[in-house]
Parts: structure tokens; sequence; C-alpha cells
């Protein structure tokens, strides 16, 4: 049968009636709406359809129906659109406000609405979050046209009793890059063959965002504008349904909920949620499914323990998400083992899945109305349980990480207050949950094969020093950051001025004074000052900015000295004399100039393009500073000479002997590489360093080993896998990769198997695992034991001149570990400065 299915769909051609493969059963449709084919010139599933045209479409429904209206959210980094379709009867959008009113109501605990049946029910049918899982988009405008021009009973009876949101390409840019792809390798006759280049798509794809994130784990972290766009509108309008459609391997079937049963399991949702609703919905989605004859799977893969999917946020706003995952035809038409699968045929399941989502909820929506109230409600209820009032935090040296933090925690709609000299975050309110998201952990769960991570304490990523705190005095309401960090008019000197190293923007800083051609030392040990702002003392790394020495006249260092303190709010001051009131003077041999970095990274095919991307991104959005991104391919040719620093992060990389010592002979010249997770496993397998790996003696071969189950194999082996867990690290303060911070134990995440052992020399483990490092997240006692007790985060290894600075865990996670940023950018800026001792 499904054969059969994949095989009528090669019959389309583009007419009319071929349309009707998809939305026959909801004739007649009005004849002054243009259909997609009719706008595009095209019959859907022939061609892979660029955004704009997409937007354009949706842009046309808006104003030639009174159904419908569209809203724009935000820009992506490339400037592409990001907008909303809303749909309902032309009486409700006329009076969309008093129905966003009453539909608000039943998510604030002070009220107490009962016509859960009155109001109508809000869908928001979310498409295309990993730009090269396309089918989604196109069933969107086939979504959009069925509920914008159908006048079947059905369609109208949806419509009277809904608002529908369509969101039809959260992910534009990398969408886009797929279809020009797709539609650049597309073949006449098509090829099925799924060794052709239109089904293999070069690095690094289309599924990430302009800086290769994966917008699917951004919705708790919420770092792109993609979605900062979405929260703010998702807080806005609170659905009651939100739908995440994606596309898996082409050898696979269809996938909806319920997950897996061992990982659906999350400490702080109700199981009605992941139990009863996604039960109720799968019976409408597989008698769908069921009357097309498409074959489908449940409850056998992916979890929702993890805040940040399209389907696990809404489920921490009161609301159903739904995930859906569509075996991919990755072109227009691919070989698979049951036959051939196509483009047209994929965009089929996920619109009928659409249809069925409107349904289902329409035919529900008392009860999930019911439902979301309660959610709230039980937010205060479950938080008067708790002996925790709240949590405290504060950081009195960095400002701008707490503001950074403060940010995130208003982007979600979490009440935050000032303390005295801290902040405070009560338990008592609507999101609660969302809270407990921020500063609970775990480290008990039913199950650890997680499809993503297994800790997400955001506060922790933050580097943030909380505390639970039992009792409360709030002060008053932080409503926005914009303001939040206030620094003193700086005075001009003609004999030096100082940045404090210890705030994030520092470094930024730093690159913008070196841009502008101003010489920058760093101070290797504290000192104390008499400044403009009174006696400071000075942590390591302090930044140094001598007026006589630089190439400007006073005034113009003073100009530049000011934008940089205003650009990036850092605490500045100015001095008359380089005699310190304490430690050492500002002309002490352990004040040494810094040099500018020229740096590059390694990109392109064997490469793991998120963590690339979140280099790009980091040095890109925070630092302002550039990057060159060298393609693998170029590799042969490039005058590595050009650069002081070369950043090589995870990967697999396939580098020849020659390769390999071009490498070793750029950093013996005094370069800096720095490697990340399995990159700097090759840089100690292949003896560039001469650093160890942590290994275990291997079992006695005359040793019996254990029969188990073949059917629970891949669960087993699932569970040694580091699926993303945080863990306590001590520092060495008094390296230059830790300059900055002022407390000895941070958290790190690792989510790789790269276990690095303590260096030989004693001076180059410069960040170790604590004695009790896990701090949140899952990992077996046999990795625990093994490896990780055992082994350094942070090694710094001599090579000649140079220094290779290993990463064992990935310092810049997600573009959201601020906490954990510093040891990066140090090795960028200060790498040079490391003298290893033989």
């Amino acid at each position: 049968m499904f054969k059969k299915l994949l095989l009528v769909a090669l019959c389309f051609s583009g007419t009319l009636s071929a349309q009707d493969y998809f939305y026959k059963k909801f004739h007649p449709f009005n004849p002054d709406i243009p259909s997609p084919e009719e706008f595009l010139g095209y019959g859907i599933g022939e061609h892979h359809t660029r955004h704009d045209l997409i937007v354009s479409y949706l842009t046309k429904l808006a104003e030639v129906s009174e159904r419908a209206s569209i809203y724009e959210y935000g820009k992506t980094h490339e400037g592409r659109k990001l907008v909303i379709l809303t749909i309902t009867t032309p009486e409700n959008l006329k009076n969309l406000e008093a129905l966003k009113k009453q539909h608000l109501a039943f998510t604030d605990p002070s009220k107490s609405p009962t016509n859960f049946d009155e109001v109508p029910i809000f869908i928001n049918l979310g498409y295309n979050v990993h730009g090269n899982e396309p089918s989604s988009s196109e069933a969107a405008l086939l979504t959009a046209y069925t509920m914008v021009a159908s006048q079947n009973s059905e369609i109208n009876t949806y419509l009277k009793h809904s608002v529908i949101f369509i969101d039809p390409t959260i992910n534009p840019d990398g969408r886009d890059r797929h279809t020009q792809w797709a539609n650049t390798y597309q073949g006449s006759p098509l090829v099925a063959d799924p060794q052709d280049a239109e089904h293999n798509e070069y690095w690094p794809m289309g599924r990430t965002n302009h800086y290769w994130f994966d917008l699917n784990r951004d919705w708790l972290l919420g770092i792109n504008p993609e979605s900062r766009g979405k929260l703010n509108w998702y807080h806005e309008w609170y659905p009651n349904v939100v739908t995440d459609f994606h596309e898996m391997g082409s050898q696979s079937s269809y996938f909806f909920e319920p997950m897996k049963t061992n990982g659906s399991l999350n400490p702080i949702m109700p199981k009605e949620n992941y139990e009863d609703l996604n039960n109720l919905f799968s019976n409408y989605f597989s008698k769908a499914l069921d009357s097309i004859g498409s074959f489908y799977f449940t409850k056998e893969v992916f979890d929702g323990t993890y805040p940040g999917y399209g389907s696990s946020y809404p489920d921490l706003q009161g609301g159903l998400g739904l995930l859906f995952e569509q075996a991919s035809s990755r072109g227009h038409k691919q070989k698979t083992a049951f036959g051939e699968i196509t483009f047209p045929f994929t965009i089929r399941n996920q619109y009928i899945s659409s249809i069925t989502t409107v349904k289902a909820a329409v035919e529900n929506k008392a009860y999930l109305r019911k439902y979301q109230q309660e959610f709230f409600k039980s937010a205060l209820t479950n938080s008067g349980k708790s002996k925790v009032r709240g949590y405290s935090f504060s950081d009195d040296y960095d400002k701008n990480r707490v503001k950074a933090f403060i940010d995130k925690l208003l982007l979600h709609k979490i009440d935050v207050y000032e303390s005295g000299n801290s902040f405070v975050v009560p338990t008592k309110q609507p999101q609660y949950r969302m809270v407990q998201t921020m500063f609970e952990t775990y480290n008990k769960y039913r199950d650890s094969v997680y499809y993503d991570a297994s800790a997400w304490s955001v506060a922790n990523f933050y580097n943030m020093k909380y505390k639970a705190v039992t009792s409360l005095n709030l002060g008053k309401k932080v409503i926005s950051t914009d303001s939040f960090v206030e620094t003193k008019a700086l005075q001009k000197s003609e004999y030096a001025y100082i940045v404090d190293y210890d705030d994030y923007n520092a470094i930024a800083a730093l690159n913008f004074l070196q841009q502008n051609n101003i010489k920058v030392s760093s101070s290797f040990k504290p000192f104390t000052a008499k400044t403009s702002g009174g006696n400071i003392t000075f942590n390591y790394g302090a930044l140094v900015v001598p007026v006589s020495l630089q190439k400007k006249d006073d005034n113009e260092v003073y100009a530049l000295m000011k934008q940089a303190q205003n650009k990036f709010k850092v605490p500045a001051y100015s001095v008359e004399t380089g005699y310190s009131l304490k430690g050492i003077d500002l002309g002490s041999r352990y004040v040494s100039p810094i040099s500018k970095p020229r740096a590059a990274m390694l990109i392109g095919d064997g490469v793991r393009s998120y963590e690339a991307g979140e280099v790009w991104h980091l040095l890109d959005t925070r630092v302002h500073m550039p990057i060159t991104k060298i393609p693998m391919r170029n590799f042969n040719r490039i005058n590595f000479d050009k650069y002081n620093t070369l950043v090589m992060v995870s990967g697999r990389y396939n580098l020849s002997k020659t390769q390999q010592q071009k490498i070793k002979d750029w950093v013996g010249k005094g370069n800096t590489l720095i490697t990340i997770g399995t990159a700097s496993k090759w840089a100690i397998d292949k003896k560039l360093v001469k650093e160890e790996l942590i290994s275990t003696d291997k079992k006695d071969s005359t040793e019996t080993v254990k029969r188990k189950p073949y059917v629970d194999a891949p669960e087993n082996i699932g569970k040694e896998a580091i699926g993303g867990v945080i863990f306590n690290v001590d520092l060495d303060l008094t390296h230059p990769l830790a300059f900055g911070y002022r407390d000895t134990q941070i958290p790190v995440y690792k989510n790789n198997s790269v276990w690095i052992a303590p260096s030989k020399n004693e001076y180059s483990t410069v960040v170790q695992y604590s004695k009790n490092p896990l701090i949140d997240g899952f990992i077996t006692k046999k990795n625990s034991n093994e490896y990780l007790k055992k082994s350094a985060s942070l090694v710094v290894s001599k090579v000649g001149r140079g220094r290779v600075v290993l990463f064992a865990d990935n310092p810049n996670f997600r573009g959201s570990w601020y906490g954990t940023n510093r040891l990066f950018l140090n090795a960028l800026f200060l790498g040079d400065k490391i003298d290893v001792p033989d």
C-alpha cells in the first residue's frame, strides 16, 4: 500500500486535478481567491518554493480575503521577513482584540472565567524550523489556501470556532539555502538516485539559520532574532495548540506524538499533557492518515524533556506542543527501500496533519481551555507547596552578564525584582515552571537516552551565583534592562586609562580599541590604583591604555576611550600616575601589551557547523571582531602566516600528514591553535601535542560477557553517550585563560566523550573537573568514575614557540554560555601571552 501511494505521487503533473491530490475533500473553493498554483505559476510539489514567494502569497490572501490578516513579527539575520497569517471568520477577525482579551483571561490565575466552549480556540501552525525539511512550508501554503478559500461546511465550522495563526517558515534563511540547492540540481526528468547532488547538500546545508544555529533548540535560549521575535509574539497570544513540523530520514515513514514513554517525563510538566492530551490528539492523526493509506509510528523515539523545542516550549505555557516527523524526499523524488518517495507525497502528509490539528483542537476546545487555565493556576498552587520562595542572584563584578541573564528572564515573562544589591525571582508567579527551568537542577531521570540535552538550568549557562531563599524582600520590579548598566562619565587623562576586565563586555571594548589602533596592555597581576572613580582594586587581566605610547594625541585617545565605554557600558577609569597603592605598578613587567588577533577558523566538510557557527556568532554579534572562515577545500593553498590564531571546532578532520605538519609548523612559529571537543582529541591522536586522553584498561579477553536482549542494545549503548550535562570545574585564576573570573568554581557544559588527561606539565592544566562535579543532568557511573573524575576540561600544550589550547568542552554552546565564553575569548586575545614552561 505504501509503495502504491508513493507511485501515485509520481503522476503529479501540475494541473488543477493534480492539486486535488491534496485538498479534493474541501471543495468548493472561492474562485476569487488565487490558489498557490495560480499565484506561483507551478503546482505545489513541482518545485521548492522560495520564502519571499511564500510571504507574497500569504500577503495576497490577506489582501483579497476578509478571513485573513498578516503580521510581521521580525526579521532574520539576513533580513528576511518573519510573518504570521491569522485566519478565522470575518466576524472573528473584526473582533480579534476582544477575543484575545477573553482568551488571555484563561491564562491569568487571578481570574476564573468558565465560558470554556464559547471563545474560539487559538491554534498556531508552525512550519519549517529546519530549513532543509521543506515539505511543511509547502503544506502551509495549502493549509492557508484551504482555510481562506474553502467554502466547505467542515472548514466553515473550524473557522467559526478557532483563530488559526500560520507561521509558514520559522527559519527562512536556512530554507532559502536549501531551496536554492534543491531547485538548482532538479532534473527533468527527476532523478531518484540517492547519490544525485540534489539529495546531498553541501556543508553547512540548510538545516540551520544564518549563523548555523539549530532554531529548534533556541526557544528557551532566545539567542537569535527568529526566536526572540517568535517568543515576543507567543507571549502576546498564548496559543492553545502549537505544531512543530519536521522531516527525518528517507527510509522511515511518519511520526506523531506521543513520544517514547521513557523520554517524555519532564520533572515539571503535568502528566495530563504528555499522556492524556497527546493520546487524545493521536487518535485524530491516526484516523486521518489511515484514510489516505499513509503509514506512521508513535511512542518509539524523540523526547520532550528539553524545554527549548518548538514542541516542548508550548507545553510550559499551558498549551499543547505537537511534533510531526515526515520521511524526507531530500529533493523532489528519491528511491527508498519502500519504493520512491516524492516531494508531493511528503507535503500531503504534513497538510493532512495540519488540517487534522485544527479539527482536533476545535472539537476539544473546552477541554484545552480548561487545561490551560488549570495549568497557570497550578503554577501558583505548586509554588506554594515548596519551601523555596524565590531565587536570589547577583554579581558585583560583571553587570553586563547579569543584564544578559535578566534580559533572558524577561523574555520569558518571568517576574524579577531588585532587592538591595541583589535580584530576586519569586516562585509564586504564573511562570513558576519557567522559574524552575531557569534555576532548578535535576540528576534523577526515568531514562538516560535523550534526543538532546539532559541539563538546561539556564542560570548555570550564565555562571550566575544564585541561591534559593525561603523568605522574600521584594523591591522594585524590573521592567526593562535598557538602562540597567550605568557607567560614570570617563574623565580625560594625559597619563593612562584602565578598563575593568571582569566585565563580560571588556573584550568587546578591547577589540574596539585595537581596531582603532589603540595599544592596550593586560595586567598579569592584581593591583590597587588611585583613579577618577576612587581607589579601585583591579583583578587579573585589567586593561591598561597608556596615553603617551599611542600614535594618536591625547584628545583622540580620550574620544575613543569614551566611545568604547559608552558603546559597551564597561567600567573605565582615568589615572594620573603609574604608581599603585598596592600591587604592581603600571610600568611593571607584569603589564604586557596585547597583540591584535588575526584569527581564522577552518570550516567545511567534516567540521561541525553548529560549533563553527557559535564561534562566528559570538565574534560577530558580541565582540564585533572579524574572523576568516577558511573552507577545508582551500587548505593547501592557504598561507597561514597571515594569521596568529587558528580555531578548530569539533569535527572529523581528514588531514594528510603533510597538512598536519603544516599546522604544527605554523604553531611552532609562536602562534596559537585553539581546539574544541573532538578537534582536541584529533590534536592529541595525531601527536600534534604531547598530551594524552583518558583511557581505561580493556577487559580480560577471558572474562565472561553477560548476555543481554538484542532489542535493548540501542537504549543501553545510548546511555553511555554524554547528551548534555553541566559540571562544576576548578579554575587556575592566575592563568591568562582565566583572566576576568573571580571564583575558582564555575559551571561548564559537556556534550561529548572527549576526556583529556591532566597535563604532565604542572602549569598547563587550566581547568579541571572538581571533586564532585555533577551539577545538572545525567551521566552513568561508568563515565563518572572511569573518565570524568580523572580528566581535565582545559589544557594548554606547548608546541615549539607556540601553543595549543585544548578545550575538552564547548565554551560557546548554542551562543548562550556567557559563563564560559570568557575562556575562549581569552584564548583569542591572550593566547600569545601564554608561555608554557618546559
